[in-house]
Order: structure tokens, then sequence, then C-alpha cells
């Protein structure tokens, strides 16, 4: 059958409307054989299954359309009338989280994290960008840091147009109803790690908001050991009509954009190109949220973002940062980045009705899954290296142990040159070195920590030693 976008999304998402569970059964069983589960997949917790199921769709609509409520967002648009503009919205977003922090017993705060953005491309006049941003801080290592984000600006089809309706369901309402359903679902328990939950401004004029968000992360030096933007999660249908409802995108770059020219020596001499970090965190989401707890199939796109967009994960790549962005599986350009209007019989414009809110709440459990399993596991290790001082045909890893006072065991994990995912897994015991008897010139090898309740870390990828 000669390859079209109709069969591709097919064979990785049913497209008949029956039970999630089985419809991501039949899902796993069209898949091809390299799509499989990899060798460290990690089946959902009951914890983490019973934090799934809080996640309501119902809910998740009731956000969208209070968004798209307030006329436009459009970051040059009004930020003091309480009813229309950027403001009434970020206004009524903030009291929501506070509304969500007081479920915490004090171990979550909301606010308001501001800047003024002088004049630069998109920005004629110098204008507060304001983020908002809710923090449950980790109860056993709360220096260690993870973020889910979605951007509550909005536009039309003139970037520059801060007065006509930019409803902004699909994009990107939805997505800070990811962040902030998490935020809700996740209030009430304990993360081991920090969770941060922001919804972002300044994302159609150009990454303002997230690039302040990342900047001070990095200006304080803070452990942030994974970053997931959720942009366009909307729907799953695209402007052909063709359907992926259990399909969701997450593009995540291989050669890092942060990456100096002694990496770059480096990287080219032992084939790293499909191993930085962002690359050990698609596999992560992969092994946790890939399953029937989630009811979807998390494709990985191995490019940073689609053609000629970006999103609000490359800031925090540029700045060392593992981030990856999850959107919807293909795209209708009719219902984003356009005037609300009808031609030929068409209706344009990026509105509530062409959002598919059963299909965010799934999209939100994978980043659910994804979070909850990174905060409650050992961070990823440090200091991973590969000896390389003398040449034999075996292999020699160390690495530094970490602080967790949980953490119990560590497994080395190795893949032919040639394979997208780990394939075989060692376990190691609580050490920090290990000689496997395989070559390391002839495959990739990684090591993740193992916490005593079994929750692995994402892997990190070795540097050489001599």
């Amino acid at each position: 059958m000669r390859p079209s976008r109709r069969n591709v999304l097919a064979a990785a998402s049913a497209a008949v409307a029956v039970s999630a569970d089985a419809v991501a059964a039949q899902a796993k069983a069209m898949e091809p054989t390299g799509t499989r589960p990899p060798a460290t997949a990690q089946p959902p917790s009951r914890e983490l299954r019973a934090l799934l199921g809080e996640i309501d769709p119902d809910r998740i609509e009731a956000t969208v359309r209070k968004l798209a409520s307030f006329g436009t967002r459009h970051t040059l648009s009004s930020q003091d009338d309480p009813e229309r503009g950027i403001g009434a919205a970020r206004d009524w977003i903030l009291a929501e989280m506070k509304s969500y922090a007081k479920a915490s017993g004090g171990r979550m705060t909301a606010e308001l994290q501001s800047y003024v953005q002088q004049p630069a491309n998109r920005i004629p006049t110098a204008t507060r960008i304001t983020n908002v941003v809710a923090t449950l801080r980790g109860s056993v290592t709360p220096d260690r840091i993870y973020v889910v984000s979605g951007h509550y600006d909005s536009r039309c089809s003139d970037p520059m147009d801060a007065t006509s309706d930019a409803p902004g369901a699909d994009d990107d309402a939805s997505g800070v109803a990811v962040a902030m359903e998490l935020a809700r679902v996740m209030a009430g328990r304990r993360p081991a790690a920090t969770i941060v939950f922001a919804a972002v401004a300044g994302e159609e004029q150009g990454l303002y908001g997230a690039a302040h968000m990342a900047q001070r992360f990095r200006s304080a030096d803070a452990d942030v050991q994974g970053m997931f933007t959720n942009d366009i999660v909307g729907s799953p249908t695209a402007d052909d009509g063709t359907k992926a409802p259990y399909t969701i995108r997450l593009f995540a770059e291989g050669v890092p954009s942060s990456e100096t020219p002694e990496q770059a020596d480096t990287r080219r001499s032992v084939g790293g190109e499909n191993d930085s970090a962002t690359r050990q965190l698609a596999r992560f989401v992969r092994d946790t949220a890939d399953n029937s707890a989630t009811g979807m199939n998390v494709r990985v796109i191995y490019r940073r973002d689609r053609y000629r967009r970006g999103g609000d994960h490359i800031p925090f790549l540029e700045r060392a940062y593992p981030a990856a962005r999850f959107t919807e599986p293909a795209e209708d350009y009719a219902h984003q980045h356009q005037d609300v209007r009808v031609e030929n019989g068409k209706q344009y414009g990026d509105l509530p009705e062409f959002c598919d809110f059963a299909f965010i709440a799934r999209v939100a459990r994978v980043n659910a899954a994804a979070l909850w399993s990174l905060a409650q596991a050992p961070g990823t290790p440090r200091g991973v290296k590969i000896l390389t001082a003398t040449l034999t045909n075996s292999t020699e890893l160390t690495w530094t142990r970490g602080p967790e006072p949980d953490l119990a065991d560590y497994e080395v994990v190795w893949r032919e040159t040639t394979e997208p995912d780990w394939t075989h897994v060692i376990p190691v015991g609580d050490v920090t070195k290990r000689k496997v008897d395989l070559s390391k010139d002839n495959v990739f090898f990684g090591v993740r920590a193992v916490s005593r309740a079994g929750y692995r870390s994402p892997v990190a990828f070795p540097q050489p030693q001599t």
C-alpha cells in the first residue's frame, strides 16, 4: 500500500469509538515492530492510575471555554480590562491556581512572574509580560525541578492585531488547560521532587514569557531536569478530516541547542546525535506514558519543532535544560492563527467547538504519567563516564551516586547503534561502577537509577573519560 498521511496515522492510532483500553490494545496490535514498548518501559503503579483517573475532560472543557471567552488574549491587548484581554485571562488563571493550592497544605504556591519587555520583534512598545506560575514543592528532593507549561496568549491572522477576536482555543487554551488540570489533581499529593505548572505569555510574539522563566531558572542555577510544553493539543483531526484520537506527537531535538564546540567534538567522536538529554527525556515519556493507563500512543518526532514553527521549550533547550513539545498528531491550519470568519461556507478561527476535550484529557494523562514518574523517581544519574584509557573489547562505566534517600539500585542499559530505543537492561545494584563484557565500539550504553519503590529515572548517556 502506498504510504499516505491517512494510512500512517491509522497505523498509529485506532479511529473507532470504543473504550480507551480497547482502542489502545488495537493500536498496539497495529503498530510496526519498531514501535513496540522498549525494554525500559515502566508499568503504571496503582498510585499513578488513581491520579490519572482524576483528570476530568469536563473541567478541561470549562477551562478552554473560559479562556476563549476573554475575546482576545493577545500579548498587546488590555491588561486592566476585567472582562476582555490578556489581563483578565491572567487574573482568572491566577485565581484558579490559588484555589488549587488550598488542597496542598502549603506545599503549592501560585504567583505572577512579570517583567517589562522593551521594544523588540512584534513588541512595538515597552510591554509587561506576565507568566502565571504554580509551584508544588517536592517533599524529598525539592531542589530537583520539572516544568509543564502552556501559553495563554493568543493571536489572529495578523500577529500585531491586539483588538480583533482571537479565542485561541486550540492554540493554546488547550495546553494551558493541561497544565492547570495537572496542578489541580497533583496539588493534594506529595511528589518527591518539585513540579512547576506554568501558563506563560508572549509566545505568539516571540517566546518571551518562556524565555524569561527559563532565564530565571538558569540565573538561579536551578536543577531543572525536564520541561514539557503543551502547545496545540486540542484536536486529533487534521485539515483533511483524518483522525488520530489516540496519538500525540512529542518533538525532541537530538543535537543540543546549547552545545559547545568542545561538546560537539565529543559527540561526533562517539556518535551521540540521538542521545541528548532531551532524547532520553522523550524515551522516558514512552516508557511511562505510552500504555493502557493513558490510552495513548506517543509518537516521538526527532526534531526540535515543526518547520517554520517554535514553542516554549526552545528557551529551555537554549539554556541547556532537557525540554520537549507535545503537539496534536496533525494540525488543521484553518483553526489556528486565523481571524474568526466564514469563507465559502467554511468556518475559520480557533474556536472551542473544534476542540476534542476527551482527547485533551488523554494528552493530560500522558503529561501526568511522565511528570509524576519523573518526580517520584531518583534524578537522572550524574557524572556518567565510559572509560577509554585502555583499548579492550569490554566496557567499564562509572557514575556518581545520587543524593536521594530512597535510591536503591542502578541499571545499565544498552542498544545497537541503529536502534531508537533501549533494548537491554542489566541490574547492577547500589554501586557506582560496572564492567560489561560488550565492546563500547559496537553498542550504545546508558545508566539509570532505581528507587526502593521501583521508580526508574531517565537514562544518562555516558561521556568518554581517558
